[in-house]
């Protein structure tokens, strides 16, 4: 069963790291989360759940506005051929995760390392970074360094790589 967000609060007190939690009305989309959240400080995050041919999986965070070059990333990330999107079974399987509710917390449910977890470089700029708790339902701001704790802690090596470029208006 997969961790709930109170287990992952008491995993994040056990570990000694400090977070703020706002709930809010489920969100599902980048728009829905920028409409709604106010004034949340720091990096908001959008996540791409991907694998390869040879059943690799990655959960790449990225800033909520950057682009991704789905074509080219696998050369970045270590995928062993071009990535797709993984299937929600796998999300729920691998991460306990349902589609909207994507974040690295997920991590905290792969006890078996089967994800690969890819942190954007530009995001890691941001010394306050936001991401849902296991739910869609609310937003966590953790520091980055303490995300890379967490990570560590549920025995996740974090890469950080330069996979995105920010979105720019048109013209």
């Amino acid at each position: 069963m997969p961790k709930t967000t109170a287990d992952l609060h008491d995993y994040l007190d056990v570990l000694g790291i400090k977070v703020q939690t706002v709930t809010h009305p489920p969100l599902f989309t980048v728009a829905d989360s920028q409409n709604l959240r106010g004034e949340i400080a720091g990096g908001h995050t959008k996540n791409l759940f991907l694998k390869d041919k040879k059943d690799n999986f990655f959960l790449v965070t990225v800033e909520e506005d950057a682009v991704v070059d789905l074509k080219t990333i696998h050369t970045l990330i270590g995928a062993a051929s071009k990535v797709s999107f993984g299937k929600p079974e796998k999300l729920m399987e691998y991460l306990g995760l349902i589609p909207g509710a994507v974040s690295a917390f997920g991590a905290i449910n792969d006890t078996h390392h089967q994800v690969s977890i890819i942190l954007d470089e530009a995001l890691m700029r941001h010394e306050i970074i936001n991401a849902h708790p296991l739910t869609n339902e609310a937003t966590t701001s953790i520091h980055r360094d303490d995300l890379l704790k967490f990570l560590e802690a549920t025995g996740h090596e974090a890469r950080i790589v330069s996979v995105s470029t920010a979105e720019t208006a048109p013209a």
